[in-house]
């Protein structure tokens, strides 16, 4: 019996998870948190930044603490390969897209070889990747060791994603001119999509409006959402419930489809409890949150503040800013509006703001550059969101029963805000012509004591607790961590028996 448990013991250690998320917020969080509920199961983690990120974390107050490595979770960073020029570029992160690719393959290979070779670190066993960094699963087959995807998007958006080549090769896109934007092509209905309800073609994806026949983006997202087909596992930020059709029809295509999100929400179950002595940082954070705007929070009454915000990457034009800010004034609902660097076209944020919208705001809001989104809507305060209906944002918001206001404008955004409208009734979507008539009045309508606001806070209510039955022990959630976290061992196995023939 104790030699028995001591080859357990040995066998959880030697389980080695080296985690490669694509450099930008969207992607490192979610890795981040499944990184840590791995660890939380016995599994020891290697987490690979890129070398500016990792300074840029470094430089950032607190965030020395933030990185610093602890037993059997350690954080390392490899070259991102980009210039100081390229990095300034307005399409930076294609460039950031297309430099991992060419670079960052030997350099993995060598910190993977590196970090086996500390005493005390068992040699890496699989390789977790998020999605845009598909060159990665070379690097698992020059180990000689199983690949998992965590794919940052919904069940839904994976999907869309996976079907973005049938739509170009069945004519759908890309369209035939500008007017295709504006004369209702975009409405027409698909209702081919397994597993999904009928759909308009533009909630699909972003990049079905493209005029290109070789647009970049719509290479790219087909390219990296069939490459996942040669992992061993797709990984999913969601749970079971919360998109049961669409996972059925799912693992028709990817038999082993590990549901254990929301990631956000099991971080603070068992997996992630800081009480067990497991828990890490929530997040890793490229802008200094304020922390100052959960003081002011304390002071607004319950459910009474919108929270405002669109997310690391989105970037708006001066006109949209102003329909937002002249429409957040006309609802007279305080609000806490997240306006970062870089989010108005230029590389512009609060400086951006209209005259005289902080003088007609001044008592009812308040404006952050950046804040910490988790503790935000889990605020008491909190009664809305008005979200660029990312997927993060979006499980955050789930899991604390706050409807949504979705103004979507890239990637899954379009089919994540149709899902939180009309399948979860948990929220309002905007024109995308933006107009602060409409803001207003949607504001109103989510915040106000309306039939429409209690449905939505009813429904709201109804999907947290559906959360937490499926991060608690016997969830779905819960009890899918558990049966990846199983796979990542028994792979270590094969894996071992398969080098010593």
């Amino acid at each position: 019996m104790c030699e028995l448990s001591s080859s357990m013991g040995e066998r959880r250690r030697r389980t080695h998870a080296m985690l490669f998320p694509f450099p930008c917020p969207g992607h490192i969080n979610p890795t981040l948190k499944l990184a840590e509920l791995l660890h939380s199961r016995g599994v020891h983690v290697t987490f690979v930044n890129t070398e500016y990120n990792q300074e840029r974390l470094r430089r950032r107050r607190g965030g020395g603490g933030e990185l610093r490595s602890r037993e059997g979770f350690r954080f390392e960073a490899v070259p991102d390969g980009l210039s100081e020029e390229e990095r300034a570029s307005p399409d930076r992160t294609v460039k950031l897209y297309l430099s991992l690719r060419q670079n960052c393959r030997a350099p993995l290979v060598e910190l993977a070889r590196r970090v086996a070779r500390c005493e005390g670190v068992p040699p890496v066993t699989c390789v977790v990747l998020s999605g845009l960094v598909s060159f990665a699963l070379a690097v698992a087959e020059e180990l000689a060791v199983p690949a998992f995807v965590l794919w940052g998007t919904s069940a839904c958006g994976f999907v869309c994603t996976l079907r973005l080549r049938q739509l170009r090769q069945r004519g759908y896109t890309p369209l035939k001119d500008e007017s295709y934007l504006t004369n209702g092509y975009l409405d027409m209905p698909i209702d081919w999509i397994a597993g999904m309800p009928t759909v308009r073609l533009g909630d699909i994806s972003s990049f079905v409006r493209t005029l290109d026949p070789t647009s970049f983006g719509l290479r790219v997202e087909e390219e990296e959402a069939t490459s996942c087909a040669r992992a061993q596992g797709l990984i999913l930020n969601t749970f079971d419930d919360l998109e049961s059709d669409v996972l059925d029809a799912l693992g028709n295509e990817f038999p082993r489809v590990y549901t254990i999100g929301p990631l956000a929400a099991a971080m603070h179950g068992r997996g992630g409890d800081r009480a067990n002595g497991h828990g890490g940082p929530a997040g890793l954070s490229l802008w200094e949150e304020d922390a100052a705007c959960m003081a002011w929070l304390d002071a607004q009454p319950a459910g009474s503040v919108l929270y405002v915000s669109f997310g690391s990457l989105a970037v708006m034009s001066l006109d949209e800013l102003a329909e937002f800010a002249w429409g957040l004034a006309d609802s007279y609902h305080p609000f806490l509006w997240v306006v970062r660097p870089g989010l108005v076209a230029g590389d512009r944020g609060t400086d951006a703001l209209p005259d005289d919208f902080l003088a007609a705001t001044k008592d009812r809001c308040f404006i952050a550059e950046w804040c910490a989104q988790e503790q935000v809507l889990q605020h008491g305060a909190v009664g809305g969101f008005l979200t660029h209906s990312g997927w993060n944002s979006t499980t955050e918001s789930i899991w604390a029963g706050v409807p949504m206001i979705c103004w979507p404008g890239f990637a899954d955004q379009y089919i994540n805000s149709r899902y939180v409208r009309d399948e979860w009734g948990i929220g309002l979507r905007l024109d995308e012509e933006l107009r602060r008539e409409q803001v207003a009045a949607h504001v109103e309508e989510l915040m106000g004591g309306g039939d429409t606001a209690k449905e939505m806070r009813r429904n709201a209510a109804k999907w947290k607790a559906m959360t937490e039955a499926a991060i608690a022990p016997g969830g779905s959630s819960y009890d899918n961590l558990d049966k990846l976290v199983d796979e990542l061992r028994q792979d270590e196995a094969d894996a071992k028996v398969t080098r010593g023939r």
